[in-house]
């Protein structure tokens, strides 16, 4: 039977790369898996863990620098508390995000990206995939309680995953669409929540990987394991029939 593998190389697919905390050691894994298999997308669409591992990785930074960044990171690298709507001021988080990019707007990523950010006035999900990059990328990350919101000109954002935790408002209708599922175990959630489902359209195929560590601000040693079982889980999910 055909495999995932065969249906990724039958023609153009978009990478969807869903929200999910500190979810992007795991989106990185996913990273490396396709690129080691030369399966690379033609369009790559995510919000907040997704957005971070994906905007990296459309923006040209290569599967194994992104691993060597992620594995670097500390609590201080991104650990600014001041007095706002969030703990943390997101100024640190935001350097650091700009010294990784080797570019610095949309419109110069080698693979056409669209992420997912939550219009905090307008209530509603907004698709930003044009200008800037950095400052779309944190907004997408910005999570509730964590970071404060993000000013993009008059407009001001946080986390993608409040209203589009699957990070695929981005994806075009008629696209191909390879869909990595975190899995979430929030405990803001109702189970019964449809986003945490997976979602089901024509030409969607989604991997869910269960068993991944669960990390955070204070459980980043973990995100090594988190890399190398997304990593070995997508290899194994590229093998499976379609």
């Amino acid at each position: 039977m055909p495999t995932l593998r065969d249906w990724l190389s039958e023609g153009p697919f978009t990478l969807g790369l869903s929200s999910g905390f500190f979810g992007f050691f795991a989106h990185a894994g996913v990273v490396a898996a396709l690129e080691s298999e030369g399966l690379r997308p033609a369009r790559i669409v995510g919000s907040s863990a997704g957005a971070l591992a994906g905007g990296l990785w459309a923006a040209g930074v290569p599967a194994a620098r992104l691993r060597e960044e992620l594995l670097a990171l500390r609590r201080a690298h991104f650990w600014d508390p001041a007095p706002g709507l969030g703990l943390l001021r997101g100024r640190l988080f935001r350097e650091r995000l700009e010294a990784m990019l080797p570019i610095r707007t949309f419109e110069e990523c080698p693979i056409p990206l669209a992420l997912s950010a939550f219009d905090v006035l307008a209530v509603r999900t907004a698709v930003l995939d044009a200008g800037p990059l950095a400052p779309a990328i944190h907004a997408s990350c910005a999570a509730p309680g964590l970071f404060q919101p993000v000013r993009i000109g008059l407009r001001l954002y946080c986390d993608g995953g409040v209203l589009d935790r699957h990070g695929l408002a981005g994806a075009r209708g008629d696209a191909r669409v390879l869909y990595h599922h975190l899995t979430s175990r929030s405990p803001w959630r109702r189970r019964s929540s449809p986003a945490l489902r997976i979602p089901e359209r024509p030409g969607l195929r989604a991997v869910a990987l269960d068993g991944l560590p669960r990390l955070g601000p204070f459980r980043l040693e973990r995100g090594s394991a988190a890399m190398e079982r997304a990593a070995e889980g997508m290899r194994a999910a590229l093998d499976a029939p379609s």
